[in-house]
């Protein structure tokens, strides 16, 4: 891929990615520093520190900033080398499992941060497979160079084996911790110099470069790391396959860079990668009147999908925006769109995103992640276009593996409750059942981190105080066949029926056995454990 020829449409200047990985490899240092090197902010968060000025430019939750973790996912928008960027941040911590599938969505590519002391870790792994599931191509940075580190052949092997990806480095490290003295581009034969703590370049800019063949090399490395630089150049080629355009883009093979995010090494050439290899927007499976189809970016009809709402990311205004993913067509500020159910609603203060800046967009294109804000029209899984007529699929709900009953300190605000519930659950932060014998609201949760989310947010944005205790199920199930026979299971099973935040019937079960027994007793009713959201 390289930067679109002068006259090319719009839409092929755009290019969105999400970063993902596992907590801690630096994911969210990551985000900050491609930011700051593409020149898109000036001043990187806090995130040395620790306690109150633990503030990251792209964690704005109170809980996100009190605890130095992500569980949202962020959109932000950079320019680099004439392409138009859309980073996508998506939560690291493994109970926001559906928030980064949903993420995952609007993405083209991703770029797989790894910790260089740890390899492939477990949430790594599924979220690799999220990304196969989608066939999404996978860029690699090998983060903390900067501390001790695996050997570089044993960091290619590990993704290798545990992920079944090609691996081409594109740079080779020298040393790590305190010998770690930067990296060979193997391309160019460029040597990155990485500067010391206190000796960093200004903030964004890329590393010094020497050529290995020059005299000035001399300066920088000794005899014996000039061997290693060679000799483990000379392995990586041996050992690795060449980098194909064809293999990356299939989710066969992953590009690898290293280098260390807090300390800005590396990531100026990151970033080069990105616009080198990167694809734009691609077509997208929908349902077209009725018909299966594909809509492509360059279509002349305005589309999308969207894949994330938020409520008040504001908290002086009590808004709520819905991140919606452009697949097709040129959007015009005011333009009127409607859901596949047919809902319309004119667009007309559509917003591009840097974390919690925004601004007004006159127009988007295919590509873009716009901020359309409304008031409850749009939920997760909705689709737009000009017509109505076409429907995108596949951002499922997940079956909850934690259930909670809401119990209210003050009864006489149950309609506050109600509204708040409601107001998270169309967000995707948990998943809402009401059960149909009356009672409490039931809250299903992937993670314990997101009830802790939802109290919080209850009480920070509602003034609510809830406690959210067990409930008497271990997971739900959505119901599936003929009226008649989903009817009849329900009429045995009225004390563990609920329904979710749509409408749709669903079995409350108190053990997967249960589940099973279920299963096998009512053959002509499917148990689901996704559903696909929508309107």
């Amino acid at each position: 891929m390289t930067t679109p020829a002068p006259g090319a449409p719009e839409w092929a200047r755009r290019r969105s990615f999400a970063i993902i990985s596992h907590p801690d490899a630096g994911k969210t240092t990551l985000t900050e520093t491609l930011l700051l090197s593409a020149g898109a902010i000036r001043l990187a968060g806090q995130v040395r520190a620790r306690g109150e000025n633990r503030r990251t430019q792209s964690d704005w939750m109170k809980i996100e900033q009190e605890r130095g973790i992500s569980v949202s996912a962020s959109v932000m928008t950079y320019e680099h080398r004439g392409l138009l960027f859309n980073l996508l941040d998506t939560p690291g911590h493994e109970d926001f499992s559906e928030d980064t599938y949903r993420t995952l969505t609007a993405a083209d590519s991703a770029i797989m941060v790894l910790d260089a002391a740890k390899g492939v870790e477990p949430r790594t792994l599924k979220l690799v497979e999220v990304c196969r599931l989608r066939d999404i191509p996978i860029v690699t940075f090998i983060n903390k160079m900067d501390r001790e580190a695996l050997d570089p052949i044993e960091l290619l092997e590990d993704i290798q084996e545990k992920l079944a990806l090609d691996t081409t480095p594109m740079q080779w490290p020298v040393g790590s911790g305190n010998r770690f003295k930067g990296v060979l581009d193997l391309a160019t034969e460029g040597f990155h110099v990485y500067q010391r703590p206190g000796q960093e370049r200004e903030a964004g800019q890329p590393s010094e470069v020497v050529d290995l063949n020059s005299n000035m090399i001399s300066e920088i490395l000794s005899e014996e790391e000039m061997d290693e630089v060679r000799e483990g150049a000379e392995v990586a080629k041996e050992l690795c396959p060449p980098f194909k355009m064809q293999s990356f883009l299939e989710g066969h093979l992953t590009p690898v860079f290293f280098g260390s995010a807090l300390r800005g090494f590396g990531v100026h050439e990151l970033l080069d990668g990105l616009a080198d290899n990167i694809p734009g927007p691609a077509r997208v499976a929908a349902d077209i009147s009725g018909k299966a189809g594909e809509v492509e970016p360059g279509g002349k009809e305005v589309a999308g999908f969207v894949f994330k709402v938020q409520a008040n990311m504001d908290p002086n205004h009590r808004d709520r925006v819905a991140f919606v993913r452009l697949c097709s067509g040129k959007f015009k500020r005011g333009m009127k769109l409607k859901t596949e159910m047919g809902k319309q609603l004119t667009v007309s203060s559509p917003t591009l995103f840097f974390a919690q800046d925004r601004e007004i967009a006159d127009e988007a294109f295919a590509g873009d992640v716009m901020g359309v804000p409304n008031h409850g029209t749009l939920r997760v899984g909705d689709s737009l276009s000009e017509s109505g007529k076409i429907r995108f699929s596949g951002i499922p709900n997940f079956a909850p593996e934690i259930l909670r009953r809401a119990r209210l300190a003050d009864p006489l605000k149950a309609k506050h409750l109600k509204k708040a519930l409601e107001s998270l659950a169309e967000e995707g932060v948990t998943q809402l059942f009401r059960p149909v014998m009356g009672g409490d609201f039931v809250v299903g949760a992937v993670g314990a981190l997101q009830i802790d989310v939802m109290r919080e947010r209850v009480a920070a944005e509602y003034g609510l105080e809830v406690d959210f205790e067990p409930a008497p199920y271990e997971t739900a199930r959505w119901l599936g066949g003929e009226d008649a026979k989903i009817e009849a299971f329900a009429d045995r099973h009225k004390s563990a029926m609920a329904e979710d935040i749509n409408g749709d019937p669903v079995f409350l079960a108190k053990s997967a056995w249960e589940v099973s027994y279920s299963e096998e007793k009512f053959p002509d009713v499917s148990f689901h454990r996704a559903k696909e959201r929508s309107a």
